[in-house]
């Protein structure tokens, strides 16, 4: 078995439609297809429950993959049901945030505040091994409350000088 790298992630919005418009906007996303029209939804019963351990009466009413520039796809999931907690933040357990690196991190913060996502604070610089003169980062939310990271490291990063293996880079 070989793994070869994250294919794609699954987001879960309050509407696919505004979601689509958001990542289009700020990262460049493209609709490649709707595994799950809205009108030919909603998807629910026992089988989408134990398939996805949600809760009872849950239902899928839309799926949509879009395609990033470079790198894994975003998978946009729309449920209907008893429950739908807040956006997990960092501190909450599970999945946390999406990363995207761009080469333009300042041009990147602009662009997604002007699709509709909050900066939690202007670009900083990367800590420790990963820093570096122009390495840099920063935490946005998205329209629906997510976090959003876009981060930039043109520069060699210190863990470069002692380890094994190098992180992907696009």
């Amino acid at each position: 078995m070989a793994t070869r790298g994250i294919d794609h992630i699954g987001v879960t919005v309050p509407d696919i439609d505004a979601a689509t418009a958001f990542f289009a906007a700020a990262l460049d996303a493209e609709v490649l297809y709707d595994t799950l029209p809205r009108e030919e939804g909603p998807n629910g019963g026992e089988d989408v429950e134990r398939r996805l351990g949600v809760p009872r009466d849950t239902a899928q009413t839309a799926i949509r993959m879009l395609a990033l520039p470079n790198g894994p796809g975003i998978e946009l999931f729309e449920f209907t049901g008893p429950r739908q907690r807040s956006p997990a933040i960092p501190c909450d357990l599970g999945w946390q945030h999406l990363a995207c690196y761009v080469d333009d991190l300042d041009a990147a913060v602009v662009r997604a505040e002007e699709a509709g996502a909050v900066a939690l604070g202007p670009p900083r610089p990367l800590p420790g091994p990963e820093e570096g003169a122009r390495n840099r980062f920063a935490y946005l939310r998205t329209p629906w409350g997510s976090t959003l990271e876009l981060l930039t490291y043109p520069d060699p990063q210190p863990y470069e000088r002692t380890a094994r293996r190098r992180r992907w880079r696009p």
